[in-house]
């Protein structure tokens, strides 16, 4: 590879075709086709973007105990979940391997390995070879979150080498909680990808504070949502329209340098594919007087212990046959 030190990136700055699959997959896939256009050597979409946010929870009373609103927009839901065992994700990596480009995607995950009836808001690493190399459930969903997702595991905090950047993310919240990010950062992280369902609220802060405190670079990518965003076939449609504001997501993608500065500003209310080139030289400059998991930190004093073990209710041992 011709310039190992520079890294074109893309964020895909897109809406989903809300709660199907099938088409959200194929505004991906055009998304990523997009990216490759333009040279991205690495593109990003938002948090749960395949196949949507569950904005429904909020909007019609989602805490109601034995609610059949509830029960059949979850179903819908479940319906439309994403399960990688199956194979559902075959032709994003194809992509992937095709044009050499890699890939963070926010999905919500139907895991076979914990039932396959929960879910889980994942993040996806595919590589530029098409493997999918890691798939990390988010810890702990947030408020209204958690009437639908599932809690998540460790196993999915891990990193990867693209060029010469390791790059690792987190969903959202997870972005505010300071041992997720040290344990990335205690495996190289210098290339920090946030994923959030989008709005410049969530972003403006938070990523130049995490560059500034890695010094590192950080990809923070939003999705977006409108009132007009909602399919008409979605169940119970005419409840949801009737409480949710006319903008639920309006963006707000953006990144930030090793010195915590605005290598691209967020951006608000555009859908398309943003981009930036990053110098993999600039982390080397910043860490010379701050390094959080080299030569300022101390681990004869304070350690992070680290469980990655993907957890699942069973573990089948068959006999002999």
């Amino acid at each position: 590879m011709k310039n190992t030190n520079i890294l074109k990136v893309g964020m895909a700055q897109i809406s989903p075709i809300w709660l199907d699959k099938l088409k959200t997959i194929e505004k991906i896939k055009s998304s990523i086709v997009d990216a490759a256009a333009k040279k991205c050597e690495l593109v990003v979409f938002g948090e749960g973007l395949l196949p949507g946010y569950p904005f429904w929870v909020s909007l019609t009373n989602g805490a109601e105990f034995n609610s059949k609103v509830q029960k059949e927009l979850h179903a819908h839901y479940l319906r439309n979940a994403i399960q990688i065992e199956a194979g559902d994700l075959n032709e994003i990596c194809t992509l992937a391997r095709e044009n050499k480009i890699a890939i963070y995607l926010g999905i919500i995950e139907r895991p076979k390995n914990r039932g396959g009836h929960s879910l889980y808001c994942s993040l996806v690493y595919i590589d530029q070879y098409g493997e999918i190399c890691s798939v990390h459930r988010k810890l702990q969903p947030t408020y209204e979150e958690r009437l639908t997702w599932s809690p998540g595991d460790g196993n999915g905090l891990q990193v990867h080498s693209l060029k010469e950047f390791t790059v690792g993310g987190l969903n959202c919240w997870e972005n505010w909680m300071p041992l997720p990010r040290a344990a990335l950062y205690g495996q190289g992280e210098n290339l920090h990808i946030a994923v959030w369902p989008g709005t410049i609220e969530n972003t403006k802060d938070i990523t130049r504070f995490i560059a500034r405190e890695s010094r590192s670079y950080v990809i923070s990518v939003s999705s977006l949502m409108s009132k007009n965003d909602f399919p008409a076939a979605t169940p119970h449609i005419s409840k949801i329209l009737e409480n949710a504001p006319e903008v639920l997501a309006n963006g707000g993608s953006c990144i930030a340098g090793p010195d915590g500065e605005w290598v691209l500003e967020p951006v608000v209310d555009k859908e398309g594919i943003l981009t930036a080139t990053l110098d993999f030289n600039r982390v080397l400059e910043e860490r010379q007087n701050f390094d959080p998991s080299g030569h300022y930190s101390r681990p004869d004093v304070t350690q992070l212990m680290v469980n990655r073990e993907r957890q699942t209710i069973l573990k089948l041992k068959d006999g002999e046959a």
